[in-house]
């Protein structure tokens, strides 16, 4: 099931369709009705691999969500300054002039106690460390401060394509302003109004030259793109550190109550049944009481940057405790990155059978969106069940990898569409035709139907693909594209 894929792991520019197979399915297509360039456009659209990323960084106030509102083209980041906002979202997706990338707002979360320095440190390293390009935001009208400078010192460090973006130039008289910033040594400074507009379709274009058309790192086997890396993530105190301990048999990560124990994520090479894994640790965010909102926007902050790096998302959780909503913020987290997800159940050794009854119940209702991923139930603190985790991450790497063939996808389809039609609506019943998978890591399919397809019945078919092809531990995409009526067309 995995062939058409090329051999280092990455997509043709028929997303995963090889030529043979993409000829045939456009006959297909054009004996259906279709518009040739729409289809192949829908395909392209659904068969790019990671997007790249950039990160948008800066000191406190200075209109850097409101910038990635403008540049996601929605109201979608927290404008305001107060400490204690919370941003359920750190990571967005946007598009400009036709290419698609994902936007990191790093947000001005200010955290008194620690001084204004390390707090705007801390969210540029996380998102930095992450993104493929950078914008950094500086207030034209202040000028550069010396946080601004501390910034562009991190920047130097990590090497990243940077575009320098002046805002709060609302006119012609702040552009004089801007041009003070050339003084940064970070090129030309781009004169922008986030908040009305100006400037702004100059600086993405900018931001395009300066991103990759597809992110810099390669996913792949070990021969290829390197060892296969695995985050592990999950809430605050959950146990990640430990866990990594346990894997590695060695103590390698500072387990420690206390807030900022570990600030920089631990990249951890560990060799388990013969293979080398590349483990993600983001345990480094501790809480204390005054600072507990703020250290939970930093994890969020963190925890992106993670699963941004990773193939395989190991969700850890506390099962001696209720599933919170930060539980199921993560697994959304994950599931939209895109990535292949274990969930592991830490502490299961403390478990009574009345909480072990109750959990069941909470794991079907709170995580029946991820009902698809392998479970294992561990104890970072004595080792139990260590062994199934390398069995379970691979079994979700495969899932993720898993490639139909279009001819059997479309027999499949026809199976299915035969025997449970779509629910008849408005005196139409609209039918799948034909459909394709334009891409892998996570599976991505393109359906095209000769109507509108209701999101009951997209989950439907999602559910049948995975009885059918498995799937197991990984997220399916599924674009539908609805056929014109014929009386459109010339």
């Amino acid at each position: 099931m995995n062939d058409h894929i090329p051999s280092d792991g990455s997509e043709t520019e028929h997303g995963a369709l090889g030529d043979a197979e993409f000829a045939e399915f456009m006959e297909l297509a054009a004996e259906e009705g279709f518009d040739l360039e729409d289809v192949e456009g829908a395909i392209e659209a659904a068969g790019h691999g990671p997007l790249p990323v950039l990160a948008v960084v800066g000191r406190p106030n200075v209109g850097k969500s409101t910038l990635v509102n403008r540049i996601i083209g929605r109201r979608e980041a927290v404008v305001e300054d107060k400490p204690g906002v919370t941003r359920d979202r750190v990571t967005y997706e946007a598009e400009w002039a036709g290419r698609r990338f994902k936007v990191v707002d790093t947000g001005g979360w200010e955290q008194d106690v620690l001084g204004i320095d390390a707090s705007v440190a801390a969210q540029a390293e996380y998102a930095i460390d992450a993104a493929d390009a950078v914008v950094f935001v500086v207030d034209a009208k202040v000028g550069a401060t010396d946080t601004d400078e501390a910034v562009v010192r991190l920047l130097r460090k990590a090497g990243k394509p940077v575009v320098l973006c002046a805002n709060k130039v609302d006119g012609p008289s702040g552009e004089a302003d801007a041009s003070y910033l050339w003084s940064l040594g970070l090129g030309e400074p781009h004169p922008v109004s986030a908040l009305h507009g100006r400037g702004t379709g100059d600086m993405l274009d900018a931001v395009l030259e300066a991103l990759p058309e597809a992110p810099e790192q390669t996913f792949g086997t070990a021969g290829v793109g390197g060892p296969r890396r695995i985050a592990l993530i999950g809430r605050p105190n959950v146990g990640k550190s430990s866990l990594l301990n346990k894997v590695a048999g060695e103590e390698r990560v500072v387990v420690n109550e206390l807030a900022g124990t570990t600030r920089d994520p631990v990249d951890e090479l560990i060799e388990l049944g013969g293979v080398t894994w590349k483990f993600v640790d983001t345990a480094g965010i501790r809480k204390r009481v005054h600072l507990q909102q703020g250290a939970d926007y930093y994890a969020s902050l963190r925890t992106a940057a993670a699963v941004e790096k990773a193939e395989v998302a190991v969700i850890l959780l506390d099962a001696s405790e209720n599933i919170s909503v930060q539980d199921q913020r993560i697994v959304t987290m994950a599931v939209e990155a895109g990535r292949a997800i274990v969930l592991a159940f830490n502490k299961w050794d403390t478990l009574d059978e009345e909480r072990r009854y109750y959990l069941e119940r909470e794991i079907e209702t709170e995580l029946g969106q991820v009902a698809w991923a392998p479970r294992v139930n561990v104890s970072a603190r004595t080792g139990r069940h260590m062994e199934k985790l390398v069995p379970a991450i691979e079994t979700a790497l495969a899932g993720w990898e898993t490639r139909v063939p279009t001819g059997r996808l479309n027999a499949f389809l026809g199976e299915l569409v035969s025997a449970h039609p779509h629910p008849i609506r408005g005196g139409k019943q609209p039918r799948i035709l034909f459909g394709t998978q334009a891409g892998t890591k996570p599976p991505r399919f393109v359906l095209f139907a000769s109507g509108f397809i209701e999101a009951g019945y997209r989950r439907f078919v999602e559910r049948r693909l995975r009885e059918e092809f498995g799937f197991e531990g990984t997220p399916i995409h599924i674009s539908v594209r609805v056929r014109e009526k014929r009386g459109k067309k010339k």
